[in-house]
């Protein structure tokens, strides 16, 4: 049954959004009608220079990743279709405008009126933000109600922008595609919550907690919408210029190598050498997300292949061997496998980008690129690229930090028996929240 509280907990919600814009939120320089005036006041000469033209391509392939790529990938059980792009809408939709008032108040906050500013830029770290706790909603897919998807996200969110605040301002980490900060924190912010909400009889819906033919296509549908938009996801915030365009570069590398990786050993690893569906929708995104810290350095073409390469490896194997260890010896039910596509490639991500940030030379970036790449600038003038390596690795152990210590606090309020959960023999079924018509002609 639907929770009753669910209306009253949307209403309320966004009624607080809409009074917290009203109160902190305004446009920035250049989507206010006083761009004019900036324009004349810093020789700018055309409206192309706005951010805008140079952002919102970015963006828009980051919305459909997360709308669209997020939403179908979580689409592969037979009967939770609704649930799995229906509630990536719902956490999406409230999750970006909390996100807009946390990173807000750590990053855009004017403190000459105590407002925070926004535009294109703001829109794409709010994604950013959200898809944190869309990972975290893939390991307890179909096994919690609306109203805690609505608690995690408003927690996670929160989490996030501090983690964030952390790791790239305070420690100086840089991070481009986020495989610390988004990656890292929310595989582990979503696999400590289903440590905590284990159910020991959850084999009382094993016969819903599968695929078949179509859901299997639909799930795929996802899949290639991540694949074919993951270079704009790392590069969407990167600076203008050549890191924006070695970001690309890196992340397509990683993804083509990771695809025939993963491939090979789903084929290698399955009876009579066929492949299996999961391996081909998961683990081809895995080298996306290890690059994703190292996007914009020299990590050098082979060594984005190398990287995916490594990535469909482990990530395949993760699903065939880690997964079910997991859930036997672990008590971590991880129903999209978020471990492998999100967590261990995350972790390796912040590795490669510790290594590469700690080899990095001028012989090879160049005083300037050095200085750009890195933002060897203000308090952080001196710091040598060694020293940044240290900085990169102390990043990674504060996305772990607060991805497995906040996932167990948010467990803990979850665990609440006021939350409207399912049953266990109701999970991964749409009839427990949606109203489903016509399934009595679909044969599963």
């Amino acid at each position: 049954m639907t929770s009753p509280s669910l209306p009253a907990v949307c209403v309320v919600w966004q009624t607080a959004m809409i009074i917290l814009f009203g109160v902190f939120i305004r446009y920035d320089e250049e989507s206010d009608p006083h761009w004019l005036e900036h324009k004349k006041l810093n020789n700018i000469s055309s409206d192309i220079e706005n951010d805008f033209y140079f952002r919102y391509p970015s963006f828009q392939d980051v919305h459909v990743m997360i709308f669209v790529g997020f939403g179908f990938l979580m689409t592969f059980l037979k009967r939770y279709s609704f649930g799995g792009v229906g509630f990536n809408f719902l956490i999406a939709a409230f999750g970006l405008q909390w996100a807009l008032l946390m990173q807000g108040w750590f990053h855009s906050l004017d403190y000459t009126d105590g407002k925070i500013k926004i535009g294109i830029e703001n829109l794409i770290n709010a994604d950013f933000c959200v898809a944190g706790c869309l990972i975290a909603y893939g390991a307890l897919l179909g096994k919690v109600s609306p109203v805690q998807l609505m608690v995690l996200t408003l927690f996670g969110i929160t989490l996030f922008a501090v983690e964030e605040y952390i790791i790239l301002n305070l420690i100086h980490a840089r991070d481009a595609g986020g495989s610390m900060v988004i990656h890292t924190f929310g595989a582990y912010y979503g696999l400590s919550i289903s440590w905590m909400l284990y159910r020991p009889n959850l084999d009382q819906s094993s016969r819903l907690q599968g695929s078949v033919y179509h859901s299997d296509v639909f799930a795929t549908i996802g899949t290639l919408f991540l694949w074919m938009f993951w270079p704009s996801f790392n590069s969407a915030i990167t600076d203008h210029g050549d890191g924006q365009h070695r970001a690309v570069i890196n992340t397509y590398l990683a993804l083509a190598s990771t695809v025939l990786t993963t491939v090979a050993m789903s084929s290698l690893f399955q009876k009579h050498g066929k492949l299996d569906m999961v391996h081909v929708q998961n683990s081809t995104l895995a080298g996306g997300v290890a690059v994703g810290t190292a996007a914009e350095f020299m990590l050098m073409p082979y060594g984005s292949l190398i990287v995916g390469f490594c990535c469909g490896v482990i990530s395949t194997l993760g699903y065939i061997y880690i997964s079910p260890f997991l859930e036997k010896y672990m008590k971590v039910q991880d129903t999209c496998g978020v471990h492998n596509l999100h967590a261990m490639p995350g972790v390796i991500g912040g590795i490669v980008g510790a290594i590469t940030a700690a080899a990095a030379s001028e012989s090879v970036y160049g005083h300037e690129g050095l200085v750009k790449t890195f933002d060897f600038e203000g308090a952080f003038e001196k710091m040598e690229p060694t020293t940044q390596g240290g900085h990169q690795a102390g990043g990674l152990c504060v996305a772990l930090i607060f991805g497995i210590g906040g996932g167990m606090i948010v467990g803990a309020i979850l665990r609440l028996p006021i939350w409207g959960d399912p049953a266990d023999d109701n999970c991964f079924d749409d009839e427990t929240y949606w109203e489903v018509r016509g399934r009595e002609f679909i044969l599963f």
